[in-house]
């Protein structure tokens, strides 16, 4: 496959991916609206109970930014309250400059809204609010008997007020109607923000068309036949070249599985290399993590083209054959195995490497089994190769013990245990097989074995 067919391929994954991530911010926002606005607009937080032996609820509101920002009505906050209990008293609500609230309240004792918690405990939803209470022994006047609220309510029964939001230190109050001493009422606040919607739907657009576009690059690059023939024959007869080449090695397919694994045995390692390649493969890492991206994009597009017409794209059959086998080359290198010091080349051209793998081009390809065989029927597998290779904490796989294990031994004997080398190559293997089943690239079940 040729440098600009693969390059083509990560570009427009790139721009696939990206564009697929605006499409879910975009589109999650906007079905968020849908599910949670009511019909006037608002998202409303839950319901919170207030039980507060005090004059007054106190919430700080602190808004920032440019005035031409919040103009033209680009957010509303809202607050509902009601009173709770059989003797529920008429409520107050309002909101003032923080200044005004602190001097009006100034001697009296209230509570002032640290933090909103909100906790899940079994099939129950809390919520609660932090306060920090502002001692005093003062009785306020009744707070309808000032002048400096923005926006207030009052009366009996539930209370609402809205407001456009401007830049400024403000203060959300909720007190009895009388200014009496002990508050119980539910309070909830809503947010109206239409220009977020205005956003989403920007974001949408734009998702879409860099989904396009990179969906576009993608097929061109996989059409771009050119000499692919001429080059899959190719790589196919070097890798079966070298694979013959190599006596001592572990190649080869599984009887009926379409995967030809190459390993080739040397005693003849660094007995300390090892402990830099993390470094020395740093330019590989790198290139793969773009290598990958490819490999997700093009697995869906050939996903598609598998269910409508049952055959996976030859261009992006190869690259993704490519993309595994200088996977392998890197991990035979390195931390899969350490079986050799020969550095990986930057290549999808098979042969002239230790290590290679390769997959013969299917004709045709089921519909209905690539809807399924990538998720359920490969649990089993995908069970056991966890077990081969997991990474953690707590827990090493079997191959990141094995792969110590024969670093140690090499580092105080010189020499690579070839009973390791089969082990390690046979999960690899393993592994390899489930990957290619998995990518939609054969039909065929992998077995449940280490060997060829």
């Amino acid at each position: 496959m040729s440098t600009g067919r693969i390059f083509g391929i990560v570009a427009g994954s790139l721009l696939l991916l990206f564009g697929l991530g605006l499409i879910f911010g975009g589109g999650g926002v906007l079905i968020a609206e849908r599910v949670l606005a009511d019909p006037t607009g608002f998202v409303s937080l839950r319901s919170t109970p207030i039980d507060q032996d005090a004059h007054a609820v106190v919430l700080p509101v602190w808004i920032d930014g440019p005035q031409w920002f919040w103009d033209d009505d680009a957010v509303t906050l809202r607050l509902e309250v009601a009173g709770r209990g059989a003797e529920a008293k008429g409520l107050f609500v309002g909101l003032a400059d923080r200044v005004d609230v602190n001097r009006y309240l100034s001697g009296s004792q209230y509570v002032e809204v640290k933090n909103y918690r909100f906790s899940q405990e079994g099939v129950a939803r809390r919520s609660r609010l932090d306060v920090t209470v502002v001692a005093g022994s003062a009785v306020p006047a009744a707070p309808t008997t000032k002048a400096i609220w923005i926006e207030s309510a009052s009366g009996a029964g539930a209370q609402e007020i809205a407001w456009r939001v401007e830049p400024g230190d403000y203060a959300l109050v909720l007190m009895n109607a009388d200014g009496s001493r002990g508050i119980a009422a539910t309070a909830s606040i809503g947010v109206r923000a239409p220009f977020v919607l205005t956003v989403a739907w920007i974001v949408l657009g734009v998702g879409i068309g860099f989904a396009m576009f990179g969906l576009a690059i993608i097929l061109i690059s996989a059409r771009r036949r050119g000499t692919a023939s001429g080059e899959a024959g190719a790589a196919g007869g070097t890798a079966a070249g070298g694979m013959a080449a190599g006596g001592a090695a572990a190649s080869g397919s599984a009887a009926g599985f379409p995967l030809t694994f190459h390993a080739e045995y040397t005693e003849a390692v660094s007995p300390a290399l090892w402990l830099v390649k993390w470094f020395l493969l740093i330019p590989h890492f790198v290139i793969l993590g773009f290598l990958w991206a490819g490999f997700s994009c093009s697995w869906l597009v050939s996903f598609f083209a598998i269910l409508f017409t049952g055959r996976y794209p030859r261009g992006l059959f190869d690259y993704n054959v490519g993309v595994l086998r200088w996977s392998w080359r890197v991990g035979f290198y390195g931390y899969q195995a350490l079986a050799t010091d020969k550095y990986p080349p930057f290549s999808f051209q098979a042969g002239g490497y230790p290590a290679d793998l390769d997959i013969p081009y299917p004709q045709k390809l089921s519909r209905r089994l690539a809807l399924v065989k990538w998720w359920l029927l490969a649990i089993p597998h995908y069970l056991i190769v966890g077990l081969l290779f997991a990474v953690g904490p707590h827990f090493g796989g079997i191959v990141i013990v094995l792969t110590a294990i024969a670093a140690v031994i090499l580092l105080f004997s010189s020499r690579y245990p070839r009973e390791l080398f089969q082990i390690l190559v046979g999960a690899n293997r393993w592994a390899y097989r489930v990957l290619a089943y998995a990518s939609l690239m054969t039909d065929t079940y992998p077995p449940f074995r280490l060997e060829e």
